[in-house]
């Protein structure tokens, strides 16, 4: 798996993230669109430089992929989503 980045942001491919969240490809965009799927972006920053992690968040689940600036991915983490407040 590879990150795109456009325009500064991450692209994450469905048929990727879609297994990762235990849902079909194809079921992805729309469920990013229905706010069923979020998301959050972060930079690193000291010694973390030169690193983001992307974190998916869907139905109890979380998905962390820690990656370089360049897109590789280098650890994914898959955990219990806490609850929303």
């Amino acid at each position: 798996m590879k990150i795109d980045m456009t325009r500064g942001q991450p692209v994450v491919d469905a048929a990727d993230l879609g297994p990762l969240l235990g849902v079909a490809p194809a079921d992805v965009p729309t469920l990013m669109r229905a706010g069923e799927i979020t998301s959050r972006f972060e930079t690193g920053e000291g010694e973390d430089a030169g690193r983001m992690r992307l974190t998916f968040f869907y139905n109890g689940k979380r998905v962390r992929l820690t990656c370089t600036t360049q897109g590789e991915v280098l650890s994914t983490i898959k955990t219990p989503a806490p609850p929303r407040m």
